[in-house]
């Protein structure tokens, strides 16, 4: 059982490692698989445009294969030549998705018989020690161009095995050397037959069994075509199709708690300011204060806990978005025949949430009243409201119209970290309550080291914090008629 679960595991990595070098190449540089990435979610594309299948996934033309490491001490097979004519009836589609498969299949052999000769490689390193051993990577792992002189080595310290009558130390060498012929003699065979159904799939994709994808711009060079962003391996899903489900849910709970931590805190600031020094001012600050102490994660666990538990109050749900009955409810609470209450599937929803909610906001309470508190004490003994208040004008007027108007400009300011930092805190909040959010879906990337994903997710936050700058810079002109764009 462990072999089949360990040799289900290499062919996942190898599957994973064939589908990262063709989208990425991953023996190029850094910066060169950051540009292929760049052009994959770019809508300008250029090359040879995909297919696009009736089920609206993405064919893209086969790769070609690198050859076998080290083709100067292991000469690899010669190239085969393919000579063949893909159907042209109704046949063609079924022939196509064969092909596809064939090729991709053919290739993760390939990729991983070149992980094994890589293996192999180093278990010679090794067994030979000093010099080979010297140039294994930090991870003990072998680059094959650092190894172009390996058989000159291994002979070199053979015969000095045999010299100082080492019976041990030669077999050492000569059964590392076996398996390093024996890997290469594999890793040569599955690169031959790789480029054989490559070169039958590239034929077959020429074909145009599919629709091309996009629209030309100039023909065979440059396109106009949707971004993409890969597949999940974590998930076997499209990666755009997961962000689709999750970003709704946290936008959906941020959205909710956002507008509550202003509404509470900002007004609770604003009365404090006005009566500094009173009980209320101290009650908030000290109330303010002891909530910003507690970690999220506890607050969570309380949460679930006490308020959650049936064995205490249990008067929310545990986890998740909705009950299980979600489906067949009314959209708005109802009665049925019978008069019994309906919760319907909104108040189920903002039952469900209600926790998570909870936990995001407490936490920016004190942020947001200390702000806006120091603001309005700043303002408060400014000139100009002592000017106002000589003028007569109502000291509502006066606080309202001209002192929190212009203690908005900090408020502002601050929204542009404390939004994304909620969306930051939604990775706990989700991961606590169980809710399918993007929190909970760059987790489980990183956790199953899932490259697109975690990519992509890299990409939808940094998209909020621009969000975020841009309507900063809008709510500074709506709040300061002096700020202007023009």
């Amino acid at each position: 059982m462990q072999a089949a679960g360990g040799q289900g595991n290499t062919t996942g990595i190898a599957q994973q490692q064939a589908y990262l070098e063709d989208r990425y190449g991953l023996s190029e540089p850094v910066i060169v698989q950051y540009g292929r990435w760049l052009s994959s979610i770019s809508p300008i594309k250029f090359g040879t445009r995909d297919l696009r299948m009736l089920s609206g996934e993405r064919v893209s033309v086969p790769r070609p294969i690198p050859e076998p490491s080290l083709p100067q001490v292991f000469p690899p097979p010669a190239m085969p030549s393919v000579v063949f004519t893909p159907s042209t009836d109704e046949s063609q589609i079924p022939e196509f998705k064969g092909l596809q498969r064939d090729a991709e299949g053919a290739r993760r052999s390939y990729v991983g018989s070149v992980r094994l000769f890589r293996d192999a490689l180093a278990d010679v390193a090794r067994a030979v020690g000093a010099p080979l051993v010297d140039r294994l990577d930090g991870k003990g792992g072998a680059k094959p161009n650092d190894f172009a002189d390996v058989l000159i080595v291994l002979d070199a310290a053979q015969a000095a095995a045999q010299k100082d009558a080492s019976p041990q130390r030669v077999e050492q060498l000569a059964l590392a050397r076996a398996k390093l012929f024996a890997a290469a003699k594999t890793m040569d065979t599955n690169w031959a037959l790789a480029e054989e159904t490559r070169q039958r799939a590239t034929i077959a994709f020429l074909a145009q069994p599919y629709p091309k994808s996009g629209f030309p711009i100039i023909p065979n060079l440059v396109s106009l075509d949707t971004s993409d962003f890969g597949v999940a391996f974590s998930k076997n899903r499209p990666v755009w199709d997961l962000i689709i489900e999750a970003l709704p849910v946290t936008l959906l709970i941020n959205l909710i708690a956002f507008p509550i931590s202003y509404l509470i805190a900002v007004p609770t600031g604003v009365i404090a300011s006005v009566r500094r020094g009173s009980w209320f001012d101290t009650l908030t600050g000290v109330l303010y204060l002891s909530l910003y102490s507690i970690p999220t994660v506890l607050a969570g666990v309380f949460a679930i806990g006490f308020l959650a538990n049936n064995q205490y109050l249990g008067l929310f749900p545990v986890s998740g978005l909705h009950d299980t009955t979600a489906d067949t409810m009314a959209f708005l609470p109802s009665t049925n025949v019978a008069g019994i209450w309906k919760t319907g599937w909104l108040l189920d929803l903002v039952w469900h949430i209600a926790l998570p909610v909870l936990c995001l906001t407490y936490g920016s309470f004190a942020i947001l009243s200390k702000q806006t508190r120091a603001s309005m004490l700043d303002n408060l003994s400014a000139d100009y409201v002592r000017t106002a208040k000589a003028k007569g004008v109502a000291r509502n007027d006066v606080v309202v119209r001209h002192v929190f108007r212009n203690s908005l400009l900090p408020l502002i300011t601050m929204f542009v970290g404390i939004f994304p930092a909620m969306l930051g805190g939604s990775v706990v909040v989700e991961r606590i309550f169980s809710v399918p959010g993007m929190g909970s879906l760059i987790l489980d990337a990183i956790s199953n080291n899932d490259r697109d994903l975690i990519l992509a997710d890299t990409l939808m936050i940094a998209a909020v914090n621009v969000f975020a700058l841009l309507l900063a810079d809008i709510l500074y002109a709506v709040a300061d008629p002096r700020v202007s764009y023009e």
